[in-house]
């Protein structure tokens, strides 16, 4: 049985499925996604970084010349010109370091030092990406951690707000928003499910 099939069999059960109601059908697919985006996170943590680093930086500087083709052309990483921007997905235990570098963005394994750093699990940073959820409100509520250069982590924040979906190939804007809803509608069933538990 592959995981995917225990995983349905165990919220199946949890659920207390016994016919096939369109309540209990609902049920069982909410209590999956929930764990899905829950638990998702830890199965890609190994194969993640199982990954060889020169296939991270091909990927990472290839999304990121997509994603930020604009502000790219019109120069707007010149602010990370000799300084170095650590991110950081906490829960799949990886990090990038990423500076600007003879008008181009180079992605690094290893550095002396970075001036700033920006961290996040997984789940939150796809919802950030695809502008579902604020930067500023996962910091306040400390699910984003921005630390080191003030002013530089601004610039890199105001980057961020800068994102265009509807200049992302259409494609990759789909995966994203499809995504991000789908780990939205996760971690509401979760909020939900915590709630309930707590009134009790």
């Amino acid at each position: 049985m592959t995981q995917g099939m225990k995983l349905f069999a165990k919220v199946a059960i949890q659920s207390g499925i016994n016919s096939g109601s369109d309540r209990k059908i609902h049920t069982v697919i909410t209590q999956l996604r929930k764990h899905i985006v829950q638990h998702g996170p830890a199965l890609l943590r190994v194969p993640a970084k199982l990954t060889p680093f020169t296939v991270q930086k091909k990927m990472m500087l290839e999304g990121l010349t997509l994603v930020f083709k604009e502000a790219l052309e019109d120069g707007d990483f010149e602010f990370l010109d000799g300084r170095w921007l650590k991110v950081e997905v906490r829960d799949l235990e990886l990090h990038w370091y990423i500076s600007y570098q003879d008008d181009k963005l180079v992605v690094a394994e290893h550095i002396e030092q970075e001036d700033v750093s920006f961290s996040g699990e997984c789940n939150d940073l796809v919802l950030i990406a695809a502008r579902k959820e604020d930067p500023d409100t996962l910091f306040f509520q400390r699910r984003l951690r921005i630390e080191g250069d003030t002013e530089l982590g601004l610039e890199v924040k105001n980057l961020m707000d800068s994102i265009d979906l509807d200049s992302l190939p259409s494609p990759l804007k789909f995966l994203l928003q499809q995504s991000a809803d789908f780990i939205q509608k996760g971690m509401q069933g979760a909020g939900a499910e915590k709630e309930v538990m707590n009134a009790h």
